[in-house]
């Protein structure tokens, strides 16, 4: 405790914070130093970073821990000699002085020079683990097992093909999901989870299971794609920027929010894994290199795997060539290498006399975005097909589309021209548009909030009484007019929905466009308080009320006495002499230390103020 307490001293306070981020332990209680001591070599911190450990690091610490004295001490030519005797490999031998470093700065051990110190608390943690859920250190130190062969080698220009399927199959669906959002926002549930009208709506339009589309949705939120907005999931406005740039670029995002998920320790291992660590398998490889492992590891294995493989970086299970350029940072390199066997995308289309729109391969985003202004989607595989409708017309014009605009975009992308019976339905919505008219209701007309007119006393009459309209609660106010108590845009979309020619309009009767898209925006991070900041605040407060030399010799003595360790205490003596006694302190009061001497076998009582320093007993005493 006392050498764990001094080198936490001794460190810079940038250094330290760095050092304590790879640390899990309790920040709320530490209020000076020694406490902070106490957390670190808490049994389940210590249990926290011994099983996030590389296997040659475990087998350093191992060694360490065989080699230590009686008070922790041991040397670091002692800790290579043993790791030896084990029979570890060349290598691990050579590189056990990074160990060393690795491990102090995780601050399970502390370096002195050549000099290592192993806390009595990591000490005990290894005696009760070493051979029972860790390996002893013969197996720790012993070399990889042999890598077994495979008898058939893959096709590696096949695997990439796969690889680039299932890529493009994940881009592609999730391009539809967000089109799906943006269409109509989705509700979650009060227990989590979309609603299930929602859910399967999303997952015919995706094209994937149902149980399979959670975790399409995971993927475009954790990529910044699709933000919650109150209690609806809506299109972020980066997912509506990302919905109109190309597959590789679409590819590229969802893989680095892929790779910022995964653990720094498993990114490692899969770089490292063209060296065949164990085996063929990377769950054997995963298991041997992290001994400790646990739940924290298979849980983030699991998780590589399972979306590596939707996004093309693993097949069958094993991890592709792809993958470690992914991991290794090299994103764009690996988007260029998959790309190579996407399909072609293509600016052109067939227009038919049965009012479909069929492409002869996939379409380029922006010409994919302006046709679902005006289409139905039919269907979506490499050759995509879509539906003009008059509804799909009218909710066209209602956002601002005419029908020239519209008939002079398919002009300039048909390979077909415009058909006869294409030019007839765009003339007649056009016509037709604004013939049901929505505004907001008159003062005079609360509770009501939307008004609903038409000169056509037929067409209100079958609005009253259509009951797919139930849910909007229409009720007749006059020949002309219908009232609800639902806002403007709801009662719009709904009657739009069920296909008739609806427009918007202002109070002085122009129409206005509306667009049903609602965008989230992505909201601003609150500021985060870091707790180990705020901890170190704490430190610096306490070092400023009182961190003396004597102050933190007191404590010192006080430490031990709870532990009940034996000091070496040097002494002032009158003279200007300073004299070594073997103490056990006691106790801590008043400014003097009662403590046990171990080789006089009585009872001292010095005052603080006379104490030169303290240091560990020597091995033995």
């Amino acid at each position: 405790m006392l050498v764990l307490a001094a080198r936490l001293r001794a460190l810079p306070r940038e250094r330290l914070a760095a050092a304590l981020a790879a640390r899990d332990f309790d920040h709320a209680g530490v209020r000076d130093l020694f406490d902070l001591a106490e957390a670190l070599t808490a049994a389940e911190s210590l249990d926290h970073a011994i099983d996030r450990l590389e296997r040659p690091t475990l087998a350093t610490l191992a060694a360490a821990h065989a080699t230590a004295d009686d008070v922790g001490w041991t040397q670091a030519d002692a800790i290579g000699a043993e790791l030896a005797r084990l029979g570890a490999a060349e290598s691990v031998v050579t590189a056990s002085s990074d160990a060393l470093v690795r491990l102090d700065g995780r601050f399970l051990v502390v370096r002195d020079g050549v000099r290592v110190h192993v806390p009595a608390e990591v000490h005990t943690r290894l005696t009760a683990r070493l051979g029972v859920d860790l390996p002893d250190a013969e197996a720790l130190a012993a070399p990889a097992p042999p890598v077994a062969v495979a008898v058939d080698r893959a096709d590696h220009g096949l695997l990439e093909r796969r690889a680039s399927e299932a890529a493009y199959a994940t881009v592609a669906a999730t391009a539809e999901l967000l089109a799906g959002f943006a269409a109509q926002p989705a509700r979650e549930l009060a227990k989590g989870g979309l609603a299930l009208p929602d859910a399967k709506r999303l997952a015919e339009a995706t094209g994937v299971e149902l149980t399979a589309l959670p975790r399409l949705v995971r993927r475009a939120v954790e990529a910044g794609l699709v933000v919650r907005e109150g209690p609806v999931w809506l299109e972020s406005d980066a997912g509506a920027q990302w919905v109109l740039q190309g597959t590789a670029a679409r590819w590229t995002r969802l893989a680095d929010a892929w790779r910022e998920r995964i653990p720094s320790a498993l990114r490692d291992l899969v770089v490292r894994r063209s060296d065949a660590i164990s085996s063929n398998s990377i769950r054997d490889d995963v298991a041997w290199y992290y001994p400790g492992g646990g739940a924290w590891l298979r849980d983030g294995l699991d998780r590589l795997l399972e979306d590596a493989e939707a996004l093309g970086l693993a097949v069958g299970g094993e991890p592709v060539d792809t993958t470690a350029l992914v991991l290794a940072g090299d994103v764009p390199g690996a988007a260029e290498r998959l790309a190579r066997h996407f399909p072609k995308q293509v600016d052109k289309v067939y227009v038919q006399h049965d009012l479909t729109i069929v492409s002869p391969g996939p379409l380029e985003p922006a010409l994919d975005a302006r046709l679902r202004q005006f289409a139905e989607v039919e269907g979506r595989d490499l050759a995509s097909s879509y539906r003009v409708t008059a509804s799909s017309v009218n909710r066209a014009l209602a956002a601002g589309e005419s029908a020239d605009s519209i008939r002079s975009f398919l002009a300039s992308v048909s390979l077909t021209g415009i058909p006869q019976p294409l030019e007839y339905l765009l003339a007649e919505s056009a016509a037709r548009f604004g013939s049901v008219r929505v505004s907001a209701a008159d003062a005079s007309d609360a509770p009501a909030r939307s008004s609903v007119r038409s000169d056509d006393d037929q067409l209100i009459g079958t609005l009253a009484v259509d009951q797919s309209l139930s849910s909007l609660g229409l009720r007749q106010a006059g020949p002309h007019r219908l009232l609800s108590r639902f806002p403007p845009d709801v009662v719009f979309w709904g009657l739009s929905d069920a296909r008739y020619p609806v427009a918007a309009e202002d109070a002085e009767g122009r129409i206005i466009r509306l667009r049903r898209q609602h965008v989230a925006h992505v909201p601003a991070a609150a500021p985060r308080v870091d707790p180990i900041e705020a901890m170190l605040d704490r430190l610096d407060e306490s070092d400023a009320d009182g961190g003396t030399e004597l102050a933190w010799l007191a404590r010192q003595l006080e430490a031990a006495a709870r532990a009940k360790e034996t000091l070496t205490v040097t002494v002032r003596m009158p003279g200007g002499d300073t004299a070594d006694y073997l103490l056990a302190p006691a106790s801590v009061a008043n400014g003097r230390l009662r403590a046990r001497d171990r080789k006089a076998d009585i009872e001292r009582t010095l005052p603080i103020s006379a104490i030169a320093a303290v240091a560990p007993a020597p091995a033995g005493s």
